[in-house]
């Protein structure tokens, strides 16, 4: 049995690697599909928000519904999905050039699904595993994804380099190769059983408790704090520190994605406490954003922007270890509903940030402190914006704080 498990633990990582792949694939691809198509930035901008709105509608789905799942065979689809997915979204400009976006569109709802499942599952199959230790189990489960961000943006930066970005298919149907993986690996294992509420007025029952509210807004700040800076990273190198395109993404999201895989790692190590590192990684995040915000020296702005990525690294895990713990019996739905609250802050945090810029660019008070500073009112825009969401890491600490008492 405990080798099966042991292909349990890899079909779970393979997984979330698909979902490093789900995650910036698209965003990998904007300025080819804009060159090829003409697909407009509005419509590129539709992908992501269908990405976050079918990720939110699957959490929501599990959190209200969780006994109407079989979670075994949910979780062995998962991969199935990412598979079909991909594989839309790379045919269907070779079956249909005449409608490319709207294969975009299918495939992107499709394996956005996948990704709403396996936040939610993924977790609790881990934790099922019978361990020593399951905090670093989560945290090693969740350091794939970090790494696997890394590995996509390498691969497909040198893939488009070399083979061009005509063949970007390709590009889509060699990732097919990682879910595919799973599939293999979950069809060749067992599972063990994973606790879910009975029927919905056990949901109702966990809704009522004030503690499993604060464990969701704990990650919400947390998952703002994460994601605001992991979207914005790139473009704040770029406009604030005037720092080329090319090394703006390179050592913005890919630098960001490896401390935020350091981070997971080292917890699933040498990693216990789980309480203050909440706290502490929290407050890191502030002083690093309130650090991007201030400098001009490119330098420090990138080393800001890295460390950002070690000091968020386990606020997500973190809050989901935290709540799963308090809420032994809530099973499938206690995860549903963390991984809502994640998201939901993963959307608000860089959407603040682009509309805070936007409007701080607007003001002719802005523009005039810009002049005196030497430098662009874009750039002044995007610091201003930088500084307003350090709000999030901030808010986050006496949350992280109160859910880590309640645990105790």
């Amino acid at each position: 049995m405990k080798i099966k498990y042991n292909i349990l633990k890899w079909a779970a990582y393979t997984a979330n690697l698909s979902m490093s792949v789900v995650a910036c694939l698209s965003p990998l691809l904007f300025v080819t599909f804009r060159t090829l198509y003409g697909i407009s930035y509005t419509k590129l901008g539709v992908l992501v928000l269908i990405n976050f709105l079918t990720q939110l509608g699957v959490d929501l789905l599990l959190s209200f519904f969780p006994h109407k799942f079989n979670v075994e065979k949910t979780v062995r689809l998962i991969p199935v999905l990412v598979t079909i997915g991909l594989l839309i979204y790379a045919v269907f400009p070779f079956a249909f050039p005449n409608y490319v976006y709207v294969g975009l569109l299918i495939g992107t709802v499709i394996f956005s699904a996948s990704s709403g499942f396996n936040e939610v599952l993924a977790n609790p199959v881990i934790l099922s595993i019978p361990s020593d230790d399951p905090d670093r189990e989560l945290s090693r489960l969740h350091s794939t994804y970090a790494w696997g961000i890394v590995g996509v943006i390498i691969v497909g930066t040198l893939f488009l380099l070399t083979l061009g970005t005509k063949n970007w298919q390709w590009l889509a149907l060699l990732f097919t190769l990682v879910p595919i993986t799973s599939i293999v690996l979950f069809s060749s294992t067992a599972m063990p059983k994973i606790a879910t509420p009975e029927k919905a007025s056990g949901v109702l029952n966990f809704l009522k408790n004030k503690t499993l509210w604060l464990c969701v807004i704990a990650i919400f700040f947390g998952g703002a704090a994460e994601v605001t800076m992991t979207q914005w990273c790139s473009a704040y190198l770029e406009q604030a520190l005037a720092i080329p395109k090319v090394w703006g993404d390179l050592l913005g999201m890919s630098l960001f994605a490896v401390c935020l895989g350091l981070g997971r790692t080292l917890y699933s190590v040498r990693g216990k406490n789980i309480g203050k590192v909440l706290v502490l990684g929290s407050l890191g995040a502030f002083l690093c954003y309130i650090t991007a915000a201030f400098t001009n020296i490119a330098a420090i702005g990138i080393i800001a922007c890295a460390f950002t990525g070690f000091c968020v690294s386990m606020l997500w895990p973190g809050s989901i270890l935290v709540s799963s713990e308090r809420f032994k019996s809530g099973g499938v739905f206690i995860f549903a509903m963390m991984a809502a609250g994640g998201d939901l802050g993963a959307a608000i945090g860089p959407q603040l940030l682009g509309m805070v810029t936007d409007k701080a660019m607007t003001v002719s008070a802005v523009s005039q402190f810009a002049t005196q500073l030497s430098i662009s009112t874009e750039q002044l825009s995007m610091k201003i914006g930088i500084l307003v969401a350090a709000v999030f890491p901030l808010l986050a600490v006496p949350f992280m704080r109160a859910i880590t008492k309640q645990k105790k």
